[in-house]
């Protein structure tokens, strides 16, 4: 009986480890036979969707398909990727090499203008491509390199300029040693030569005043001991040092506005930057005309300075590019009236320094009007009503007609103006209007 009732357990027993066994091949076999995912839910390893959120760099990560898991705002704003694919042909091509072999890989590239961004040269970018983990997925990482790009083409170009500048006066002025020596013996010829070169030694003195001015103002760094200035001794000292210039044309220098306007600054820089604006409209200007200096409060807490000339004007393509440096709408009329290319870009940096800008308003045929815009020393209240009409009463045109001219300049609307008066009439009110 004990025999049978041992071999009965034996059997269960047997039976039972049969059936784990049986059970634990199963399983084992699923679980091979099972997919293995090749990433964590949302295509990415843990972890790396949070360090690509705080790159600097444009971040793509591509899948073993080429497909566009991930990809940062600016990636597709700049035109790397559309949709789920990289559109750049370089970049897709750089990241198969990656995948198939796993070494990182750089280089530069340039991407075209895409219709979020319309640029006519593209952008530049640093492109790093790396394997992202053992799936097959790569990471891209652009960095943009087009500000630094152009600071290096602006730095080219700046040298390039700046030694076609010196060398002019300073060839000329060796020719001219030179032809001065041979000519020793005849008077007349020595005289026409001496003043030959006091003029170029006068083109090259300025050129290097104006890169020493420039090189002041274009930094960062503010403007060091400001002072409570006066734009009446502005106006005066800036017409003053135009006056020559502007009598050898017989042009008349008229100042026009309110008195006692003070700003925050340096009284040398303002000067400097009024006086180019006035020596351009003199050089651009024909004789027996007429150059306007006029202030007046924009607002209660700023002050504009109006040049007026009854120029050439300036044409519609050109005028965002004036205040660039050494840059000129006509060369060959610029060798005709001097100067260096550097006197819109002083007053640009000047008035920016200052905490103002300056605009432009111009019609070919019909003459310009460059406006600064400064903050008032201390901005008071807007004048009360009866003062305002007591100084409207004074010249009724002064409240309307330069007005409607400085609205105009500042907002670089030539349409407007056209629709309010013919261009060089209204040049010719401000003008009489401003006639002390």
């Amino acid at each position: 009986m004990e025999v049978e009732i041992v071999a009965v357990l034996t059997g269960l027993a047997g039976l039972a480890i049969g059936l784990a066994t049986g059970l634990a091949v199963q399983v084992s076999e699923r679980a091979r036979q099972a997919p293995v995912p090749a990433t964590p839910v949302g295509g990415l390893p843990p972890g790396v969707a949070s360090v690509l959120s705080v790159l600097r760099s444009s971040a793509v990560v591509v899948d073993a398909e080429d497909r566009v898991l991930r990809a940062s705002s600016a990636a597709r704003a700049f035109g790397i990727v559309s949709g789920d694919r990289l559109v750049v042909d370089e970049v897709l091509a750089m990241a198969r090499l990656v995948r198939r072999d796993g070494e990182i890989r750089e280089t530069e590239i340039q991407v075209g203008p895409t219709s979020a961004r319309s640029r006519a040269d593209g952008r530049w970018f640093a492109v790093r491509v790396a394997p992202l983990g053992s799936h097959g997925l790569v990471l891209v990482l652009a960095e943009d390199l087009t500000d630094m790009h152009r600071t290096e083409a602006i730095r080219r170009d700046f040298v390039a300029n700046v030694s076609h500048e010196l060398k002019t006066p300073v060839g000329a002025l060796s020719l001219l040693a030179e032809t001065v020596e041979v000519a020793a013996d005849d008077p007349d010829a020595v005289r026409r030569f001496a003043g030959r070169m006091q003029y170029e030694s006068v083109r090259l003195t300025n050129l290097v005043q104006d890169l020493m001015t420039l090189s002041r103002v274009q930094g960062d760094e503010p403007l060091p001991a400001l002072h409570p200035v006066t734009l009446d001794e502005v106006t005066a000292e800036a017409l003053e040092r135009c006056q020559t210039k502007a009598s050898a044309k017989d042009i008349e220098l008229a100042t026009g506005g309110e008195d006692g306007l003070c700003v925050r600054g340096d009284q040398e820089l303002l000067v400097t930057a009024l006086r180019n604006l006035v020596d351009n409209a003199v050089a651009y200007s024909p004789e027996n005309t007429r150059v306007v200096v006029a202030t007046k409060r924009s607002d209660d807490r700023h002050v504009e300075v109006n040049v007026t000339d009854q120029g050439i004007g300036i044409p519609d393509g050109e005028v965002e590019r004036i205040f660039e440096r050494f840059y000129r709408v006509d060369p060959a009329r610029s060798r005709q009236t001097g100067g260096t290319g550097l006197g819109l870009a002083i007053v640009k940096h000047v008035t920016s320094k200052h905490g103002g800008d300056v605009t432009v308003w111009s019609k070919e045929g019909h003459g310009s009007t460059f406006t600064i815009r400064l903050p008032l020393l201390d901005a008071a209240p807007s004048r009360p009503a009866d003062a305002n009409a007591h100084a409207a009463a004074d010249d009724p045109r002064d409240a309307v007609t330069k007005d409607a001219v400085t609205r105009d300049a500042a907002t670089g609307n030539a349409a407007d103006a056209g629709n309010d008066a013919d261009a060089g009439k209204n040049t010719e009110n401000i003008a009489r209007e401003a006639t002390p």
